[in-house]
């Protein structure tokens, strides 16, 4: 039987919107075991290409619990410089305790929309798995542009739709039985919601960008039982807010239905699923 993982809550901060906010015991959850489920490989492809341009002055942008910065951290020049933002303080706050020994990094609660920062302060802005989340990416994309030195770039990934996240689709269909007058869609929507790379590269234009590449990029993610996984997604992400607010006391019983899901079309014991997103890399 699955039972609610239970961790002390850091201090809640009042977020903007339920789909953004990461808050109590999320960071935790989703840092210990989202992280290695699926964000992970993609930061370590992000910070490796990043890292090609020997970049001095680096703004991550939604670093989360710091899967990006720690990937960058590691591949960057001593003398380089790390600013990590995220709009939510308690995920900085879980990133920060990992990274409390590199003085490179600044930590700076910020919004992607009205970056607190100058012009042309930054050599390459990334963005691991964040741009889904701004309420105006194109007014985010140029305030991207605006605090990039001539000759910068902006580095960032996506998740492609969710019929090519199986973990992710297996979870979300197994929910919509679960409250079938109201599913929670929050994995659909919001995280695999943001996946039309022509829309993107128009939006990345019309923000200033000159060039835009786009490159898919798959990879297998596997977890260590059908438990592990359906803890991530249903109380490490979101989607727990979504499941709490249609059933306060129903979070245990929606990951048990979860799991159950994942160990049918999965099996049980370690199991692995597709995984697939876009890198986008705009000049």
């Amino acid at each position: 039987m699955i039972f609610e993982a239970r961790l002390a809550d850091p201090v809640v901060h009042t977020m903007p919107r339920s789909d953004a906010q990461f808050a109590g015991a999320i960071p935790v959850i989703y840092d210990r075991l989202m992280v290695p489920l699926i964000f992970e490989p993609y930061a370590i492809d992000l910070a490796e290409r990043l890292a090609g341009a020997m970049p001095r002055a680096i703004l991550e942008i939604a670093a989360g619990t710091g899967a990006l910065t720690r990937m960058i951290a590691a591949r960057v020049p001593a003398e380089a410089r790390i600013v990590a933002t995220d709009l939510n303080p308690p995920m900085l706050d879980q990133a920060a305790a990992r990274l409390a020994g590199d003085t490179r990094i600044a930590w700076q609660q910020a919004e992607a929309s009205a970056l607190p920062f100058g012009n042309a302060r930054f050599d390459v802005v990334a963005c691991q798995f964040g741009a889904m989340f701004f309420p105006d990416k194109e007014q985010a994309y140029r305030e991207a542009r605006r605090v990039l030195k001539p000759g910068g770039r902006l580095l960032f990934n996506v998740w492609d739709r969710i019929a090519e996240n199986e973990f992710a689709e297996a979870v979300t269909d197994a929910l919509a039985l679960l409250f079938p007058d109201d599913p929670p869609r929050f994995m659909a929507h919001i995280p695999h919601g943001y996946h039309d790379t022509k829309r993107i590269r128009a939006e990345l234009v019309a923000a200033g960008f000159e060039t835009v590449s786009v490159d898919a990029v798959g990879f297998v993610s596997r977890a260590t039982s059908a438990t592990d996984a359906a803890v991530a997604y249903c109380q490490g992400t979101p989607m727990r807010n979504e499941i709490e607010a249609r059933d306060a006391s129903g979070l245990a019983a929606a990951t048990e239905a979860a799991a159950a899901a994942l160990v049918r079309r999965f099996g049980r014991g370690p199991i692995e699923g597709r995984i697939r997103a876009y890198v986008i890399e705009a000049a």
